[in-house]
């Protein structure tokens, strides 16, 4: 039974700078029995197991998505055995909101999460996540890194409670090895400290921003990433053992600030080769502010001089050195899924386990000068999504259908014979993974809360924007936000994008009296499109 389940040490290199222990895993294991129903189910369906791989930060930046410069052989190997989708967007392009919405197959306005800070139990507290879902079907569900929200790991949706890894936080953004980012660590720790922040003591070390790049000469395992692979690796090998079916989640940091990576990854790229935004403007008609994006990145010490996107492009010799870190950090991750795709196969686990690889949201380079997320623009909201493995007949194919995050729970319970819960407002994309070129979906729908973050705080009401991507279109209205009562008010502007003939979304037609036909048209798509979600269904 799993309630046996151990992990042992490694024997790790000897310049590695940890050893990996998955802390109280014995203490906290699954039930010692299932019920009825889920001994049958397991019993009398070949049920195939889950192998989910979400990737904090990533945008459509690897080689299957047509980059010739990015280096993701790995991911690259996984869509030759499955089905790329080409127009896969977020909910909400902010990891909790994001990650919230596909966990629960509910769109943001049903939960209420918009910002970082909401745990969605505060509001559905019954809701039956995805994982949790598979958990009440027979499986045995594990997480290891970030899937939820890094703060909210939701311990019910898991049968083993996942503890972090010995020597890293459980939340290892901020982890670094070189003595120059250390010692930026340990210098703002004490000043913390001396001004009276006894919270410090708290959070730790990780809690503090040094640099937002990081180029070191170690093993993969001195990074979280590194480390949490190896211990998936061992984790397949009992689950092998154990046969029983699986959802096993690994989900990875990078490349989330700050882009740290072993130096070999860096080795990969020519700097000047990485070529820069071409569009680092403001869109044309649009309101500087509503670019945002900025002040995560601002944050870190060698970053407080990045301008605003309503000011003159960073210097060019830090965009190169932020984009190739990026790209580091990409290949750097890339390398770790291989090394899980590796031993799955070599398991021969492969052949009954269906994969699926996500980006939370897409993240900008200096488009519309920009350097984060947080917009409602295709550079962010757009993301990449694969799903391959078991169950895929239209392997190496790419489809152009629109297709959203909250669609993943659906899809999952129909590929594995489940049965859909009623209340999804997401659909199966199943059908897509025989015949990718079906006619689907008419639009696909995001949405971004203005003013929760970064120097937008000054804004005197926080505002939210409503997205529609179609075919041809975004279109986007904004309203004032009603902090009490949780709700849309006023409206205040509209920005439309042809990607017919402005694919970067450099110029908003909204205020154009030729497009006053189309504006209407999607506005009134857009409000009936959103207005399904409220009030909240039923669980």
């Amino acid at each position: 039974m799993f309630s046996e389940y151990k992990f042992n040490k490694f024997n790790m290199k000897k310049n590695s700078r940890i050893k990996i222990v998955f802390s109280l895993l014995l203490l906290l294991m699954m039930l010692s029995s299932c019920s009825q129903h889920e001994k049958k189910s397991v019993k009398e369906k070949n049920l195939p197991n889950i192998l989910f791989i979400p990737v904090d930060d990533l945008r459509t930046e690897l080689g299957v998505y047509g980059n010739t410069i990015i280096k993701t052989p790995n991911i690259d190997n996984l869509a030759a055995q499955g089905v790329t989708f080409n127009r896969t967007y977020c909910q909400q392009a902010v990891c909790n909101p994001s990650r919230a919405s596909l966990l629960t197959g509910l769109r943001p306005d049903s939960i209420q999460v918009w910002d970082l800070r909401t745990d969605f139990r505060d509001n559905v507290p019954d809701v039956v996540t995805l994982p949790q879902y598979f958990k009440k079907n027979g499986y045995t569900t594990i997480g290891l890194g970030k899937t939820f929200h890094n703060n909210d790991p939701d311990t019910v949706s898991w049968s083993v409670v996942p503890q972090h890894i010995a020597g890293f936080p459980f939340d290892p953004d901020a982890v670094y090895v070189t003595k120059e980012n250390t010692d930026i660590q340990q210098m703002k720790i004490q000043k913390m400290k001396d001004a009276g922040i006894s919270r410090i003591d708290q959070l730790g070390h990780w809690y503090v921003k040094a640099n937002a790049t990081e180029i070191a000469d170690v093993d993969d395992d001195a990074y979280y990433d590194g480390a949490q692979t190896t211990l998936a690796i061992e984790i397949l090998q009992r689950l092998k053992k154990e046969k029983k079916p699986f959802f096993l989640s690994v989900g990875y940091y990078r490349p989330h600030l700050p882009f740290n990576a072993p130096r070999k990854y860096w080795d990969l790229y020519d700097r000047n080769e990485i070529p820069l935004a071409d569009n680092q403007f403001v869109p044309e008609g649009s309101p500087a502010y509503l670019v945002h994006g900025e002040a995560e990145l601002r944050g870190y010490s060698d970053s407080h001089d990045l301008p605003l996107p309503s000011e003159k492009p960073w210097d060019e010799n830090r965009q190169r050195e932020i984009k190739h870190a990026y790209y580091a950090s990409i290949s750097y991750t890339d390398a770790q899924i291989g090394r899980l795709l590796n031993e799955l196969k070599r398991l021969g686990l492969d052949s009954n386990t269906i994969i699926v690889l996500w980006g939370d949201h897409g993240w900008k380079l200096g488009e519309h000068n920009g350097w984060c997320k947080q917009t409602n623009y295709e550079i962010d909201t757009r993301v990449p999504f694969i799903i391959s493995g078991a169950g895929v007949k239209a392997k190496g194919k790419h489809s152009d259908a629109l297709t959203e995050l909250v669609d993943i729970y659906p899809t999952l319970c129909d590929m594995a014979n489940l049965g859909i819960p009623g209340y999804l407002q997401g659909s199966s994309m199943a059908p897509l993974l025989e015949k990718p070129g079906l006619e689907w979906k008419s639009a696909a729908f995001s949405q971004f809360l203005l003013g929760r973050y970064g120097r937008t705080k000054t804004i005197e009401s926080e505002r939210m924007g409503y997205a529609i991507r179609t075919d041809r279109y975004r279109y986007i209205e904004w309203y004032y936000w009603k902090k009490d009562d949780k709700e849309r008010g006023d409206f205040i502007l509209a920005e439309l994008f042809d990607h017919e003939t402005d694919p970067e979304e450099n110029i908003n037609l909204a205020n154009k009296p030729e497009y006053k036909e189309i504006v209407k048209m999607l506005s009134e798509k857009l409000n009936k499109g959103w207005r399904y979600s409220k009030p909240r269904p039923s669980i």
